[in-house]
């Protein structure tokens, strides 16, 4: 029999608390935090120093409950996967504002920011960079290609599609051991 002033746990939760109050299907609780919380009596265990009561009438299917369920993974196959450097070129995304700024400043900001990023990932030995541009009109896409083709040891191609939509482009950037 559960009282005013016992400690108890709860069957299905990490808590623990002393009772406040009894009611005639319920527990008030005050947990070591100082929160008081109401929960139905069946879900409650009586902890004492010596033993512990537990006021439910299946027993059994509460501990079944607390038993953690053993899933199968399906076993996959570990490939060593690169490291992507992924470089958002939309302008948004590079000045806080374009109120005066031509498009052939734009441009030249996004280029700009192609080039750092693309000298940074050749510097860290990354082997793998996507430029996401858009879709748009194509002009910064065909602007990064001329840049691109200007690097040695490396080679771009359209990035994929499911990833990241139409307007991105990879490159993969040959290192010497």
């Amino acid at each position: 029999m559960i009282t005013k002033g016992d400690y108890v746990a709860l069957i299905d939760e990490d808590l623990q608390g002393e009772v406040i109050a009894v009611d005639a299907n319920e527990v008030l609780l005050e947990t070591s935090d100082g929160f008081q919380l109401r929960f139905p009596i069946q879900a409650v265990v009586k902890i004492n120093t010596t033993t512990i009561e537990v006021y439910t009438s299946d027993v059994k299917a509460a501990l079944t409950e607390k038993e953690p369920q053993k899933k199968k993974k399906p076993i996959q196959k570990r490939t060593k996967q690169t490291p992507v450097l992924e470089v958002d070129l939309h302008i948004e995304k590079l000045t806080n504002s374009t109120k005066n700024l031509s498009n052939f400043d734009m441009l030249n900001i996004q280029l700009d920011t192609a080039k750092q990023q693309l000298d940074f990932a050749i510097y860290k030995r990354m082997q793998r960079v996507v430029f996401i541009h858009g879709v748009g009109q194509g002009v910064l896409r065909q602007e990064l290609e001329t840049m691109l083709r200007r690097y040695d040891n490396i080679k771009f191609y359209e990035a994929s599609y499911q990833q990241y939509g139409a307007g991105a482009t990879e490159v993969y950037i040959f290192q010497n051991p």
